[in-house]
């Protein structure tokens, strides 16, 4: 019984619309959001930083990790956003392993690190440019740290945050950040990935700060698993949801298992 219950929340789908906290209200507000499409994105958490999009009549994986057993179930990729270099990014085996052919979208640092079959397929993006590719226009963002004894995880330039639109539906992935002037820049997120894990990105109180500065209609807080005294730690995303909303009713937080099968 525990086994069903882990793989039923392992591949929860929520929509734009949905509160993970009662599924049954989510299942019918996603099955109303299909109907009435007000917000075209449908959202299975993976693990971490990876997850799967549904939008259109395309499926996105976002920085595909964990070997192909973690797609199970999962209807087959057109298109791949990869954000950096880093293990729980970029996995050249669970890119060879998906199954092909497929588009992908990468800074220049990933597109290095990649097999030649793969490369033929990746649009290169860098920080500031922006493209339209599969019907959909595609911005990228830095990411990088500022706080001085971070600044060694992530330099300026070299991955990419995202800012995917649609339709008049705009989408954003911060890859991993802290609190840059380049997101509290963003206008009109209607749907916003915000990591949260030290000493790598931010902390709940920093991407807090953020999230207030560009307000975003929808939030999902992911990649908030890091470090504490030297040892795993998940950070508090109700902490920070609370945070938020406690300064700004109108940014709707939702509240996702990204971490399943894990435990400290």
């Amino acid at each position: 019984m525990k086994f069903l219950i882990k793989l039923f929340i392992l591949f929860l789908i929520v929509s734009c619309k949905s509160d993970p906290k009662d599924d049954k209200a989510a299942s019918e507000t996603q099955s109303k959001n299909k109907i009435k499409s007000e917000c075209p994105v449908e959202i299975t958490p993976i693990a971490h930083a990876t997850f799967v999009m549904k939008w259109s009549d395309e499926v996105i994986y976002v920085d595909p990790t964990g070997g192909a057993k973690a797609f199970n179930g999962m209807p087959e990729p057109d298109l791949v956003f990869i954000t950096d270099i880093h293990g729980d990014h970029l996995n050249v085996e669970t890119l060879q392993a998906l199954p092909q052919p497929y588009d992908v979208v990468a800074p220049k640092a990933v597109y290095d690190k990649l097999p030649k079959s793969i490369q033929n397929r990746t649009k290169i993006l860098s920080n500031g440019d922006e493209f339209t590719f599969h019907s959909f226009n595609i911005r990228g963002i830095p990411m990088y740290n500022i706080t001085k004894e971070r600044l060694k995880y992530h330099e300026k330039g070299r991955g990419n945050g995202y800012v995917i639109a649609k339709e008049g539906f705009k989408l954003y992935i911060s890859g991993d950040t802290e609190a840059i002037p380049e997101m509290k820049k963003l206008e009109n997120i209607d749907l916003a990935f915000i990591c949260m894990n030290l000493p790598y990105t931010m902390s709940p109180e920093m991407a807090a700060e953020a999230v207030l500065s560009f307000k975003p209609k929808k939030l999902l807080p992911y990649h908030y698993r890091g470090l504490k005294d030297d040892k795993p730690h998940f950070y508090d995303i109700e902490k920070f949801k609370d945070l938020v909303m406690s300064q700004n009713d109108a940014i709707n937080v939702n509240l996702l298992d990204w971490y399943p099968n894990q435990s400290i």
